[in-house]
């Protein structure tokens, strides 16, 4: 049972995997990547339909932003670390003494990493853009190999997905945007 003023975690299965989204007063407060799916389902709020449905428009490679409403509850630091994500643009990635710099905290690598790290709302606000600044992949919460294929996703390589609906594998070409049955 809901707690009055207490988010509620509604789930759907992605070709990503189980994706939990919460929102509290018309807002989206979280966003799990491998949530554990949720047995009692209750009827999802528009900014929850609205919001999985601009993540499989992003998963399909039709949608390079989003537009649900965000809050992310966090310090004042972290929502500027968070405010300077979402700047990043879609196929392009910073290091974190790139966000560092953009803050005005040039010095503040490590205090941007457990700040990317914290990121409550993951895709939506895109810390899986961010990378060592040698170019290597490091750290997501959703693991090395789903930030590596969310960057792929993002630099338009065709890569096999599978629709969530039917289970049917495909690959969807970039360039035409047409599907191939695998």
């Amino acid at each position: 049972m809901k707690k009055p003023g207490s988010p509620l975690l509604y789930t759907r299965r992605t070709d990503i995997g189980c994706i939990g989204l919460a929102e509290l007063d018309g807002v989206i407060v979280e966003l799990a990547l491998r949530a554990t799916p949720v047995a009692e389902r209750q009827p999802e709020p528009d900014v929850i339909r609205r919001a999985f449905a601009q993540i499989e428009e992003y998963l399909a490679g039709r949608r390079t932003n989003f537009d649900v409403p965000l809050h992310a509850e966090g310090t004042p630091f972290m929502r500027r670390v968070w405010d300077e994500l979402r700047k990043i643009p879609y196929g392009a990635t910073r290091s974190y003494k790139d966000i560092a710099a953009a803050i005005g905290q040039s010095g503040a690598m490590r205090a941007v990493g457990m700040a990317n790290n914290r990121n409550p709302i993951a895709l939506i606000i895109p810390c899986h853009r961010v990378i060592g600044a040698d170019g290597k992949l490091v750290g997501f919460g959703g693991g090395l190999d789903l930030k590596r294929r969310l960057l792929e996703l993002e630099a338009g390589r065709d890569r096999p997905c599978r629709c969530a609906t039917t289970g049917k594998a495909y690959v969807r070409n970039r360039t035409t945007g047409k599907d191939t049955s695998q």
